[in-house]
């Protein structure tokens, strides 16, 4: 079984070691910026009750949150069910990953992060370190390994998230009345260790995580690594408390130094600046930056708007929307990471079908300008813009026909249309054509213009003083079109 000691021998072997000066030699995973798009899976317990969002474990032990009710209502009071009354009952019965991995490689996605342990501290996968885990209860098998091993098989790049550093916490509040979360409770126990909520967006706030549990983490995280080899790994939101910060450079060695023995790149992707820049992958949650950035980075988000999880009340939003959003970060140098949330039965949910087919069906068409495809000088122009910064979704982006946003391959550049324009005109102002060489304007020659799918549809074109002047018959679609401009 792996131990603290082991853990510290690999972190300070080499080639890199636990300070924030060593783990800066970070390469990105040259595979990464090259595939764009991946799906994000959140399925555990909490898609049993299927009630407001994936927080019911925490949120069902508190008086004044819809889950307290909503779970006395239904399942009766928490002292004679809580939340590990629901391990029985997730028996995942519909459960199929190689069906799982059609529909996301379907979608057009390249990699997968099936989340291996959510706040509420129940494990998706086989762990000698606790009881509490998937192989062993509920559906009584490895979902992590089996996903991974259908994901392989099917060639996609496997990587998984912790979010284990919140439960310090997360089923606090359940000591606080009669329920099934009392004291004494030891390392081991499901609920273990149940501390009173600090500020959480506090990065100094207390109780501390105390060393037992910091450890505990260390060593979950590093079992993770040793057994499933991700080749990313994603860490939830409250590792940024000043309390994790000497075990996640440990951990961080740890990893890197295992990647390099498997010969493998690999590499963290942390939010909120939990780790100094340049030792990992920079991740929004929920959100975007509004200009382009000189280093790769990833928004995660959801295929609806109010939950992570699986629930009976979902505010999805449209194909377009998302798409829209995947334009957007690929333009200003990332990749979009869509989350969807499989019932607690483990089948998905038709909607989520039909959203992930209908945005690989515009892949299929429109991919070229999406895989592997690099910023241009400039993101964008329109009306429209984004603002910076995380959790920024609270209503969807209205576009125009005047947005586009740009990426290039090749002797391409494409110029998206957020928006197709109803008359089947349409000007790209970045594209002007300029007299005077001293100007940062346009100077390229244009060959060829077409718009991807509608190949054999004729384009008039004009380079003018305004702009690249385009006029076609109207093409009948809500979502993004995107116009192939074939330089000399």
């Amino acid at each position: 079984m792996i131990t603290v000691e082991t853990i510290h021998q690999v972190a300070h072997q080499g080639p890199f070691f636990p300070n924030w000066q060593s783990l800066g030699a970070f390469v990105l995973p040259e595979w990464f910026p090259k595939a764009k798009f991946g799906v994000f899976i959140h399925w555990g317990l909490y898609s049993v009750p299927a009630f407001n969002n994936e927080w019911y474990s925490r949120n069902m032990y508190i008086k004044d949150h819809p889950e307290y009710d909503h779970h006395i209502n239904t399942y009766g009071p928490q002292k004679n069910f809580g939340y590990k009354d629901f391990i029985p009952i997730f028996t995942a019965e519909k459960f199929d990953a190689n069906e799982w991995i059609r529909l996301i490689k379907q979608a057009g996605a390249n990699y997968l992060f099936p989340v291996a342990e959510h706040h509420d501290g129940f494990q998706m996968y086989k762990s000698e370190l606790s009881e509490w885990n998937a192989a062993v209860m509920g559906p009584k098998k490895d979902i992590l390994a089996e996903l991974k091993e259908a994901a392989e098989e099917q060639g996609l790049h496997f990587c998984t998230s912790s979010h284990r550093a919140e439960h310090w916490f997360f089923m606090g509040h359940g000591k606080e009345f009669d329920s099934d979360i009392k004291e004494p409770l030891a390392k081991g126990d499901f609920y273990w260790p149940a501390m009173p909520e600090p500020d959480n967006q506090d990065l100094y706030s207390e109780p501390y995580p105390s060393k037992e549990f910091l450890d505990d983490w260390l060593l979950r995280t590093c079992e993770l690594v040793d057994n499933y080899q991700p080749e990313l790994l994603y860490f939830d939101w409250w590792i940024q408390h000043e309390a994790f910060k000497e075990h996640l450079q440990v951990f961080a060695a740890y990893y890197y130094n295992r990647g390099a023995e498997w010969g493998k790149q690999v590499g963290i992707c942390y939010k909120h600046d939990a780790m100094m820049f340049g030792s990992g992958i920079v991740e929004i949650e929920r959100g975007k930056f509004a200009e382009p950035q000189p280093f790769y980075w990833q928004t995660d988000t959801a295929i609806a708007r109010n939950s992570w999880c699986y629930t009976t009340t979902l505010d999805y939003k449209t194909t377009r929307e998302i798409l829209q959003d995947l334009i957007e970060v690929v333009s200003k140098n990332g990749n979009l990471l869509l989350n969807i949330g499989p019932k607690g039965n483990g089948s998905i949910p038709e909607k989520d079908q039909t959203i992930l087919k209908e945005i690989g069906a515009w892949l299929d068409v429109n991919g070229e300008a999406i895989y592997e495809a690099k910023p241009w000088r400039k993101a964008g122009e329109g009306p429209t813009t984004v603002v910076s910064g995380q959790f920024q979704e609270a209503q969807a982006t209205t576009y125009t026909s005047q947005d586009f946003r740009f990426t290039v391959q090749g002797d391409s550049l494409y110029a998206i249309g957020m928006a197709s324009p109803e008359n089947g005109h349409a000007r790209i102002q970045a594209l002007a054509q300029s007299k005077d060489q001293n100007l940062p304007e346009f100077h390229g020659i244009i060959q060829t213009v077409t718009i991807l799918g509608h190949e054999e549809q004729p384009i008039d074109w004009q380079v003018t003083d305004e702009g690249l002047q385009l006029t076609f018959e109207p093409i009948e679609t809500d979502q993004p079109i995107v116009y192939k401009i074939t330089m000399k």
